[in-house]
């Protein structure tokens, strides 16, 4: 069977693996250590740098594909391994426009997708400052000052609601010279949505259904599929959008566009993702092809599965490291976990309890007629449990009582 390599070892390229061994394969890695979450499960594991060009050559080795956990591997690297004859999925044409939000921004207005307003704050600094007061005044300071590469779940990223505090931000961003800044109109917005798509070098594409994405301190803490109340005409347009644009910049593998809908209903693109997601850690359980099975199907141009969700709502909700680790172990929470909601599906990334880190999440699957408020609250009451070790309806996890349905029913 063929060799698919994953730079980075996450907890994305550990879900990979799990879908890898029913291909028939074992995915390999390029890990930092042997601690890391793929590392812990593959049998094919590479140590060392995703900024190591030579570590980068090692783990492509034999490999019919090169892929990524992240968007942090140098491009030169990239295009380094592209003339060595590499099939690097997603290939470094399409993935500059992860990596770099300016240029994604620039791209995309010329394709004549839908953006928030922007500006380039890149260059001397002093006329920088200058674009970005003018640019804070024209939208009354409801900005948004992003680093343009790197950060995530929050970082790199400053919300900004008035003048004073938009140039603090700044400045305090600005005094590291290797960092280059941007900012953007804050969109009000009525909530952020995700359209997660997987194309094949062959040209074939599939979405799975739009998702409604809750954010808290700037990460995801809840999917909720498919977007509810969302109206079928801008669930097709969302799915459209992410699939001509993968088209377009020659995407290869899953890619999620990140898209915020304003009050008036209209889409307005956030970010890109070439890889898979959190906004699409529900498909494990909820969907026909999860998006770690079709990420790995695309790279090997094999022919794309079924994206159908199996139930009307399917719920993810992060597991995040809490402010202090409960004195019950993770163990003993998950056997409780399991013993009051047999149906919860927990995903565990074998890392190390801290605060607000992504530690794994939880998916529910809705019972035939259960509503999203539901199912939310029992996939968020699971997670909070997995995290804090608190049931947040108050059950005793060590009275009389065990609940076998998940549903508050009680018995003996």
């Amino acid at each position: 069977m063929p060799t698919v390599t994953m730079i980075g070892g996450g907890q994305l390229a550990r879900m990979t693996h799990q879908a890898a061994i029913a291909l028939g394969q074992c995915l390999r890695v390029l890990a930092a250590s042997d601690a890391d979450p793929a590392a812990q499960v593959s049998a094919d594991v590479v140590i060392g740098s995703h900024n190591d060009l030579d570590a980068l050559r090692e783990a492509a080795a034999g490999a019919v594909a090169l892929t990524f956990d992240h968007e942090g591997v140098p491009l030169e690297h990239l295009r380094a391994l592209e003339a060595d004859g590499v099939n690097v999925a997603p290939p470094s044409k399409a993935l500059e426009f992860a990596q770099d939000k300016m240029a994604m921004r620039v791209r995309l207005s010329e394709l004549g997708l839908p953006v928030p307003a922007f500006v380039d704050l890149a260059g001397d600094r002093a006329a920088a400052r200058d674009r970005f007061i003018t640019f804070g005044d024209d939208n009354g300071w409801a900005v948004v000052l992003k680093a343009v590469r790197g950060g995530y779940d929050g970082r790199g990223v400053w919300i900004i609601d008035d003048r004073d505090a938009g140039l603090a931000a700044f400045d305090a961003a600005a005094a590291d010279a290797s960092t280059i800044l941007m900012a953007e109109q804050k969109v009000p917005m009525r909530r952020e949505l995700s359209a997660m798509i997987g194309r094949s070098p062959f040209g074939q594409g599939a979405a799975w259904p739009v998702v409604e994405t809750v954010q808290r301190h700037g990460q995801c803490a809840v999917v909720l599929a498919p977007a509810p109340d969302l109206p079928a005409e801008t669930a097709e347009t969302a799915q459209q959008m992410a699939l001509s644009l993968a088209a377009e910049l020659g995407v290869v593998g899953v890619m999620a566009m990140e898209l915020f809908e304003t009050f008036d209903g209209d889409l307005l693109v956030n970010e890109l993702a070439m890889r898979p997601h959190n906004s699409g850690h529900w498909t494990m359980d909820g969907a026909v092809t999860s998006q770690f099975e079709q990420h790995l199907r695309a790279v090997l141009d094999y022919p794309l599965g079924d994206t159908a969700a199996r139930s009307e709502v399917v719920v993810m909700a992060n597991i995040l490291g809490a402010q202090q680790s409960p004195a019950m172990s993770m163990d003993e929470r998950l056997h409780h976990l399991l013993a009051r909601m047999p149906d919860a599906k927990v995903h565990l990334y074998g890392k190390g309890e801290r605060p607000e880190r992504k530690i794994g999440h939880v998916n529910v699957v809705g019972r035939p007629g259960e509503d999203v408020v539901s199912v939310r609250e029992r996939a968020e009451r699971a997670a909070t449990w997995m995290s804090q070790g608190v049931w947040t309806d108050g059950w005793d996890p060590h009275g009389d009582d065990v609940d076998t349905a998940g549903s508050g029913r009680r018995s003996r």
